[in-house]
């Protein structure tokens, strides 16, 4: 099987035209498993199948370093993007991926003066921010969870719910370079408040335009980056009100610019994504 190794802001996948495989989805999780791992495999946060689509120009299909289904990958998102133009699958700038039934508008801000299809940045049209508890889905009495306490570990930390396409928990701490992540990340994770699993962002404010974050990503753990967890983690500042509609989010491997005009708005996503290698390998 051929494939392309890509990553955004360090969020690196293993991506697959999926035309030209003919795999079951519980084949393509056992590829999945297979490949991402950093020792035996190619190495990556997961694998993603490049598809035709008959409701979109592209489908986005996603899975997990350990196999399960992914329904959203905001820095996925972008290395399609540029996998299907640069490729010439594509000669359009804008055009569509659905991923898991969502649809997303992409815009690529590509170099004309280059002889090659170089590809600046991608921007993505995110779509609207799901708020509401029970579609995250979080348990909770509340119609919404904005800065509610979860206890973890014996400690109450305040967590904002915020759904992209999938589930996160937004928690503002104050130094996330020595925050604990690789014990409370697969806590928070498995916590019973969410039924299907959360990713969670560990944010840390620099002012009003900037903040940091670490991620611990449900079925893979720590990542470099997560493109819906910056989205996330945009709603959470100006639910919260502690940051700008527009900001620059600070991943261990680059940054995104995200913008929130708050309820009723899109949430815009503008980030790299660059090719690594690719090779062929036995599956």
């Amino acid at each position: 099987m051929k494939f392309t190794k890509m990553q955004g802001c360090g969020n690196d996948y293993v991506y697959v035209n999926g035309a030209e495989v003919n795999f079951s989805p519980e084949k393509k999780s056992e590829i999945a498993k297979k490949l991402s791992d950093r020792h035996f495999g190619v190495g990556g946060d997961g694998v993603i199948f490049i598809n035709p689509s008959q409701e979109a120009d592209f489908e986005m299909e996603m899975y997990n370093a350990d196999g399960s289904r992914g329904e959203m990958c905001g820095n996925g998102m972008r290395c399609v993007a540029v996998y299907v133009y640069c490729k010439g699958l594509t000669d359009k700038k804008e055009f569509n991926v659905v991923s898991a039934g969502k649809l997303k508008k992409i815009r690529l801000d590509v170099d004309e003066s280059s002889p090659e299809r170089k590809v600046n940045s991608v921007s993505v049209d995110m779509g609207l921010p799901i708020l509401e508890a029970a579609d995250v889905p979080v348990i909770s009495d509340k119609k919404t969870v904005v800065n509610e306490p979860i206890e973890v570990a014996g400690k109450v930390y305040h967590h904002t719910c915020v759904s992209m396409g999938n589930p996160h928990a937004v928690i503002y701490v104050a130094d996330t370079d020595n925050f604990p992540l690789e014990s409370l990340g697969p806590l928070f994770e498995n916590h019973p408040s969410f039924p299907k699993r959360v990713n969670t962002e560990f944010i840390q404010i620099i002012d009003r335009k900037n903040v940091k974050m670490r991620v611990w990503e449900r079925g893979t753990g720590e990542t470099l980056a997560c493109g819906t967890g910056a989205c996330a983690t945009a709603v959470a500042g100006v639910l919260n009100g502690c940051t700008d509609n527009e900001i620059t989010v600070h991943l261990l491997g680059g940054k995104l610019k995200i913008r929130w005009d708050g309820p009723g708005h899109s949430v815009y996503m503008t980030g790299p994504a660059e090719f690594v290698f690719e090779g062929e390998v036995a599956v």
